[in-house]
C-alpha cells in the first residue's frame, strides 16, 4: 500500500453514511479504511455491515457516537447523521481528549448560532481538521466551470443563476427530513450547496437575501404523529453580494421530467459559462464572438473511481480531505467551517425572507 493507513469511523450509516462507506472503500489504495460505525438504528447498522462484509472490512459497531469516540479506534470521523444532531455530535468530537479529524455532512448545523459555537470550539483545537460536506464544487462540470470563471475567461462576474429541478425529498429514518425544526428548512438542508457555489463563483460574501417559496405539491397528504410536513418544495431566491454581483436559485422538487437536475449559468462582463449535471457538459463563450463562438466541453475527472450518488464529487471530496489530513495541518481543509457557516446563513435568511415577505440581511441572521 502506497500510503500509511488512516482509520475512519462513520457516525450515522443511513443512506449517506453508507455512500461514504462505499467511497472510502474505493479509496483503500490511498490508505483509507473504515474500522467502526455508530448508529442507534438497527436496520441501518445491518445494511452497513452487509456492505462492509462484501468489502471484507470488519467493523466495530456502536449504538452511539460517544462510545465510538471513547474507543480510540479512529483517526477520522464522518458525521452523516440527521441535521439536527450535528451540533451536539460535533461539540462532543471537538471537546474529546483524543483528536479526531472530521468530515461533517452538510449543513454544518441547522442554525447560525450552532454553527458559530462549533467554529468557536474548533479554534481551540488546532490538532483537528474539520471539513464540511459541500461536495457539489467537485462535480466535474461544476469544477470545470469554476476553473473557467477563476481563469478570467468571462471577466468580472455579475450574475449567477442556478436551477435545480429534481425529485422530492427521499424518505429518511423516522422521516426526520419532513420538518423544518429537524432539517433547518429546505433552503438550508438542500440549498446550502448552491449558496456555497454562488459565493465561490462571485468571489464575495452575501449581503442580503430575498426569497419566495411554498409547499405546493409534495408531502401535503403525509401525516407523521398527527403533523403535516412543513418543508417547502419550490422557491426562488435572490442573493446580493458585497462586490455588486447577484445570484438567483430556482428550486423545484416536483420536476422529475427534467433532462438535467442542475443547470448553472455564470455571466461576466466579458462572457458567459454554463454547466449541466448530469449531462456533464460545460459551455462557455465571449460577448465578442457571440453564439457562433460558444465552445462545448465534456467534463470528466479521471481520478474518480466511483460515481455514486453525486457524480463522483463525494469521492473527490474524500480524496481532497485525505490529502489535507496527510499534511498534518500544513494544508487547510478545502471546504472549511466558515464556508459551512455562510452557506447556512444564506439559507436561514432565505427561509426568514419567505416568512417575513421582505429582504433579510445577512447581518440580521449573523
Amino acid at each position: 500500500m502506497a500510503e500509511s493507513i488512516v482509520k475512519y469511523g462513520i457516525i450515522g450509516v443511513g443512506m449517506m453514511g453508507r455512500e461514504h462507506l462505499i467511497n472510502l472503500y474505493h479509496l483503500r489504495t490511498e490508505g483509507a479504511v473504515v474500522v467502526a460505525i455508530a448508529d442507534p438504528h438497527l436496520p441501518s447498522q445491518q445494511l452497513a455491515l452487509q456492505l462492509s462484509n462484501s468489502f471484507s472490512w470488519p467493523l466495530k459497531v456502536f449504538s452511539g457516537h460517544q462510545e465510538l469516540l471513547d474507543s480510540g479506534l479512529c483517526d477520522v470521523l464522518v458525521v452523516s447523521t440527521p441535521n439536527m444532531t450535528h451540533h451536539r455530535i460535533l461539540m462532543d468530537i471537538i471537546n474529546h481528549p483524543k483528536p479526531h479529524h472530521v468530515l461533517v455532512e452538510k449543513p454544518l448545523c441547522t442554525t447560525v448560532s450552532h454553527c458559530k459555537e462549533v467554529i468557536h470550539a474548533a479554534r481551540k483545537r488546532p490538532d483537528i481538521l474539520v471539513q464540511v460536506g459541500l461536495e457539489y464544487r467537485y462535480m466535474p462540470p461544476v469544477a470545470k466551470l469554476i476553473e473557467i470563471v477563476k481563469g478570467g475567461s468571462i471577466g468580472h462576474v455579475r450574475m449567477i443563476a442556478i436551477r435545480e429541478h429534481r425529485f422530492p425529498f427521499l424518505v429518511k429514518v423516522n422521516n426526520w427530513n419532513r420538518f423544518n425544526v429537524n432539517s433547518g428548512g429546505t433552503l438550508v438542508e438542500k440549498c446550502c450547496h448552491f449558496f456555497d457555489l454562488m459565493r465561490l463563483f462571485a468571489g464575495a460574501n452575501p449581503v442580503r437575501v430575498m426569497a419566495s417559496g411554498a409547499i405546493d405539491v409534495n408531502h401535503k397528504d403525509e401525516l407523521y404523529d398527527g403533523k403535516v410536513p412543513d418543508i417547502i418544495d419550490n422557491a426562488y431566491t435572490i442573493v446580493e453580494f458585497d462586490n455588486g454581483s447577484r445570484g438567483m436559485l430556482d428550486l423545484c422538487m416536483f420536476a422529475e421530467g427534467s433532462k438535467n437536475e442542475q443547470e448553472i449559468s455564470v455571466v461576466g462582463d466579458v462572457g458567459k459559462g454554463e454547466a449541466f449535471v448530469p449531462e456533464n457538459v460545460v459551455r462557455f463563450g465571449a460577448r465578442e464572438t457571440g453564439r457562433d463562438g460558444v465552445q462545448t466541453l465534456k467534463a470528466e475527472d479521471q481520478r474518480i473511481k466511483y460515481d455514486g450518488l453525486h457524480h463522483g464529487s463525494s469521492y473527490l471530496e474524500h480524496l481532497n480531505f485525505l490529502a489535507a489530513i496527510r499534511t498534518k495541518g500544513e494544508k487547510a481543509p478545502p471546504v472549511d467551517l466558515q464556508d459551512g457557516l455562510i452557506s447556512v446563513a444564506i439559507g436561514v435568511a432565505a427561509q426568514l425572507s419567505i416568512e417575513y415577505g421582505r429582504f433579510v440581511t445577512i447581518e440580521e441572521v449573523m
